[in-house]
């Protein structure tokens, strides 16, 4: 019964292709490709209502105050009533804007984010398109967000937009250096570069309570949580939403857009978050895998969005907390420690490695993340630069 409910899904899809079994094989695979792509963008644009009402009604009660609380019952319909209003509103362009990259940006940064999100394993037997390089996969698609950031901001010809879309650009490629080098350790630890590979690698328990998941070794721990850090910034989300300052910039590269392209620039900051997430549960929360041995019989896909929930509170609880930071601070932060520290995680994954994978590769690989730790913090000591003020007041 337990295998029943957790292969629903795969079994509901043989179902709708099993009348075309006769048929020639492209045309099996071109239904299956399809109907892989109607489940992703159903559940995905399903939780990106969801959560844009919900992070509105957390962030509410974290500043003590309401949320949405008029369309519908406690708000809950207040993301149809943004999409009513996003598609009646006068579709705006510049005079002056090269209409056609203009146009362009929006459709291509929302479909780098869908793409990516076809490669995540959802559950077992859910992977939409399983294929051998998944991992590369996603880099190689989600390093396109740069080029679409750049044609919004060239294509508006405005000079806030502009700098919006080169402060975004600087910093989306100061920090996929960092994501990029952290993942390196569990492609090198596993020997693949597939994301079903990866969570089949860790599957199992000690003593039947602590799982084998890459984030509870030091190297995996210290990966992680660089890995989480990088894609705030990927997502444009709070501290790093620099290329948003309102005070500074407006809107950064999505002041000129108006209406339902708006609405597609923000909804692909949403799937993003949605892929990074997605792929940081794959890498180093076991994926699909439940977290202790007696709570296996709960489907698969649930303990998936379960810890795919969990982190998208963690982004919203951070957005509440962090005020935004300056520039030279993310700059800062990426190349003198972050990279640093990656390249750490690949030493310290090959010590462990190498000392067995046992309880003296643990304390060896602890030892190297301590020290380089350490010495950093001894290199970038930040406690003169910033030095109490003294205030002097005027008799």
């Amino acid at each position: 019964m337990t295998d029943v409910i957790d292969q629903i899904f795969v079994r509901a899809k043989q179902h709708l292709i099993s009348p075309l079994a006769g048929a020639p094989d492209w045309v099996i695979q071109i239904l299956s490709a399809l109907t892989n792509i109607a489940a992703v963008l159903a559940v995905f644009l399903t939780l990106f209502a969801l959560i844009s009402v919900l992070e509105r009604k957390i962030l509410g009660r974290i500043q003590n105050r309401y949320g949405p609380n008029r369309v519908g019952p406690f708000g809950l319909f207040q993301p149809v009533a943004d999409g009513i209003k996003m598609l009646i509103k006068e579709d705006i362009v510049p005079a002056r804007a090269d209409k056609i990259v203009h146009f362009l940006a929006p459709i291509l940064i929302a479909a780098t984010a869908i793409l990516t999100l076809g490669v995540i394993p959802y559950g077992r037997n859910m992977t939409p398109f399983a294929i051998d390089g998944g991992i590369l996969f996603f880099f190689a698609i989600g390093s396109t967000t740069e080029l679409a950031i750049f044609m919004a901001g060239w294509g508006s010809n405005n000079k806030f937009s502009m700098l919006g879309a080169m402060r975004a650009i600087a910093q989306m490629i100061s920090y996929e250096l960092p994501l990029i080098i952290t993942v390196l350790p569990v492609v090198m630890v596993v020997g693949s570069l597939s994301p079903d590979a990866i969570v089949a690698a860790q599957d199992g328990y000690f003593f039947g309570i602590v799982p084998h998941w890459f984030v509870i070794t030091p190297w995996g721990a210290a990966a992680f949580i660089l890995f989480f850090v990088s894609g705030l910034v990927e997502s444009n989300r709070t501290p790093f939403d620099v290329p948003e300052g309102e005070s500074e910039i407006v809107a950064g590269h999505m002041t000129e857009y108006s209406g339902f392209k708006y609405a597609t620039f923000f909804m692909a900051e949403y799937f993003g978050m949605f892929a990074i997430s997605g792929l940081a549960v794959t890498l180093f929360l076991g994926g699909w895998h439940a977290p202790i041995a007696a709570l296996q019989f709960i489907p698969s896909y649930l303990w998936f969005f379960a810890k795919l929930a969990s982190l998208l509170l963690v982004y919203i609880w951070v957005r509440g907390t962090l005020p935004r930071t300056r520039v030279d601070q993310i700059m800062n932060f990426a190349w003198k420690f972050m990279l640093p520290m990656a390249f750490t995680c690949i030493l310290s994954a090959a010590v462990w490695h190498y000392q067995g994978r046992g309880m003296a590769g643990w304390l060896w690989s602890l030892a190297v993340m301590v020290a380089v730790y350490l010495l950093l913090s001894r290199l970038l000591d930040t406690r003169k630069r910033f030095a109490p003020r003294t205030y002097r007041f005027a008799e």
